[in-house]
């Protein structure tokens, strides 16, 4: 089963994403995971993607089309996978759509999680992570066992650059422009669902599963 998860930062896919992959089986491919990993490592797309991360801009098109089709290419992606942060663009998502063609294959279901731009300021802005194992909290919802610890290494938990408000605002300024087009673009295919994603984590999931599984 192939799945896009569409959603503005902050609005919970990553979430419902890697639930939905440990119930099928298959990868969870989040494009922000794999620029993290890369920033950490300093390679040379972390430190272009960094560029534009930091100031709340989308990471260009084709770098990021060059490492999700590579991350296509792994063992684990035979059965399927959910794509968390892509398609961003139009662009990509043609893209992704004759590159999966060329192979016979197409997205089965694509799931938007809608929430509104003030709660998803109110959310990211409480976000602590820890820039060693990548684990996420939030002052409110998910604490640590020890404030600002990282309950799994210890290390000391940090508000992110990108979740800061001014950068949360940019960015989802940069979300409505470019990738809120993708609703429509999959709407004509008749692959996407909208769900609330106000509702609690729980009751989110069983409804993107009924629907799933329908």
């Amino acid at each position: 089963m192939k799945i896009i998860m569409l959603g503005a930062p902050g609005a919970g896919k990553g979430t419902q994403a890697k639930k939905i992959a440990q119930e099928f089986g298959i990868p969870h491919i989040s494009t922000g995971d794999i620029f993290r990993e890369n920033i950490k490592n300093n390679t040379q797309l972390g430190i272009k993607a960094k560029e534009y991360i930091d100031q709340g801009l989308l990471v260009p098109d084709e770098l990021v089309m060059d490492l999700i089709i590579d991350r296509f290419k792994a063992n684990d992606c035979k059965d399927g996978y959910v794509l968390d942060g892509f398609p961003r663009t139009i662009y990509q998502a043609e893209a992704l759509d004759k590159k999966l063609k060329n192979k016979n294959e197409s997205i089965d279901h694509v799931i938007n999680i809608e929430v509104s731009d003030e709660l998803i300021v109110r959310r990211m802005s409480g976000r602590r992570a820890c820039l060693n194992c990548g684990r996420t909290y939030h002052i409110k919802t998910l604490k640590p066992k020890v404030e600002d610890i990282c309950d799994y290494c210890n290390t000391k938990l940090v508000l992110r650059d990108d979740d800061k408000p001014e950068t949360v605002k940019k960015r989802l300024q940069v979300y409505h422009e470019q990738t809120q087009p993708l609703i429509d673009y999959y709407n004509q295919k008749g692959l996407l669902r909208s769900m609330d994603g106000t509702k609690d984590i729980e009751v989110l999931y069983k409804e993107i599963m009924d629907f799933l599984k329908d």
